[in-house]
């Protein structure tokens, strides 16, 4: 299992955490040499893209919140996925096979 974790090195932000196996979970039509690719590269529609700003969860955003649930995984996902840090915070980046 793939373990990505985000841990802000700045006091006042709050690490981000995934622990599935987006990679190996991909579904087949996101699927990309070595990775996972997002639905709106993919389709490009505006169901998966939501340019307009006016969209709803669908079923790759859904597949993605439920594995990693800290992540913000579109548009107008809900505000708890959505946090900023203060300018000049480094993080520490740790992927695990």
């Amino acid at each position: 299992m793939a373990t990505d974790v985000r841990r802000p090195t700045t006091d006042g932000c709050r690490g981000i955490r995934c622990a599935a196996d987006i990679i190996g979970q991909c579904p087949n039509e996101l699927k990309v040499p070595g990775g996972c690719n997002g639905p709106c590269p993919v389709f490009k529609t505006e169901e998966h893209c939501c340019n307009s700003g006016k969209c709803s969860p669908t079923n790759y955003s859904k597949y993605f919140k439920e594995r990693c649930p800290d992540a913000y995984s579109y548009p107008m996902d809900d505000p708890k996925s959505l946090f900023t840090c203060p300018t000049g915070t480094n993080y520490k980046v740790i992927f695990c096979p």
